[in-house]
């Protein structure tokens, strides 16, 4: 029952993360904020707001960031785990699209593998080897639609998707042992009011003129409805770790680009082209095949869990 929890997490954080995807696109089109701003507010208020919640639950809220053993680890999170990675996705949203970017998310497993492989200091199994080529084969097509000549990304699209690759496989496997120590929502809390600060103060937000943008009455509900998807996804998707492994729950996530690819082509009426899709399906198959396609894996979570300890 513990894992099914956790998978059924996993579903509908990713879900949710793919929603949050496509809406942000639609912010970023079609009014003038920008990701730092969004960020930002997004990450302060949602941070203020979870950690608000415990606070009046009476949980103890201080003493992770009073030890410098936690807060240290806590600080590297929120920078390279939760900024890093909310900015590298919505970058890459910015310079391609919600799919694409969210295709791209899919190095990530790839990543986590080669982590684990070296931290256990040997090669990955057979399956995982076929895995990481076939994911590759459908990125391949993914973003060339088949032909060597041809990038349908810009170079700054791919390294901003590439990027996310890596934000998501350090924001899936480094928090192991602080969501052990203390709760998911202390954590996500303070991680995303941490780096909501961080990144405000480097672009100086207070003299934004984006303020004016994002008082409108449709832009306040726009961006409650980001606040909240997005913060439920990121508390679905690292207390979905509890329950599977980290490489599982990336793999799980592949739910979340088939939710962007209908919501895109319902709102944005946009749409892979048929050797692209290919490729996309293609990428989900052999991540799936990365956690399912070995029998003999069946013992890895637990391996994989007592060496992120």
């Amino acid at each position: 029952m513990l894992r099914l929890k956790g998978i059924l997490m996993i579903v509908i954080g990713a879900m949710l993360w793919g929603m949050t995807g496509s809406i942000t696109e639609w912010v970023l089109a079609n009014t003038e904020l920008s990701v730092p701003f969004i960020l930002t507010i997004r990450m302060i208020i949602a941070g203020s707001s979870i950690l608000a919640y415990l606070a009046m639950k009476k949980q103890d809220i201080f003493t992770v960031v009073k030890t410098p053993y936690w807060r240290n680890q806590l600080i590297l999170f929120s920078i390279l785990g939760m900024v890093g990675l909310q900015f590298t996705f919505t970058m890459a949203i910015q310079t391609s699209n919600a799919v694409v970017a969210t295709l791209l998310q899919f190095s990530a497993p790839i990543f986590v593998v080669l982590y684990v492989s070296f931290h256990h200091k040997k090669w990955p199994p057979r399956y995982q080897i076929l895995g990481i080529f076939g994911t590759l084969a459908g990125l391949f097509l993914l973003l060339t639609n088949g032909s060597m000549s041809s990038l349908l990304v810009s170079t700054e699209a791919l390294l901003w998707g590439i990027a996310v690759g890596l934000t998501f496989a350090f924001y899936t496997l480094y928090p192991s042992r602080l969501m052990k120590e203390w709760s998911v929502l202390t954590i996500v809390g303070w991680s995303m009011l941490f780096g909501g600060i961080m990144l405000g103060l480097v672009n100086r937000v207070w003299l934004s003129k984006e303020w004016t943008t994002i008082t409108q009455p449709k832009m306040l509900l726009i961006m409650a409805i980001l606040i909240f998807f997005g913060t439920l996804a990121f508390l679905l998707f690292l207390g979905s770790m509890n329950y599977i492994s980290a490489v599982e729950t990336s793999i799980l996530s592949s739910v979340e680009p088939l939710t962007v690819m209908v919501i895109s082509v319902i709102w944005f009426d946009t749409m892979l082209q048929n050797v692209q899709l290919t490729g996309a399906m293609i990428m989900l198959i052999f991540v799936t095949w990365l956690s399912t396609g070995d029998k003999k894996a069946s013992v890895e979570p637990k391996t994989v869990k007592q060496n992120n300890t």
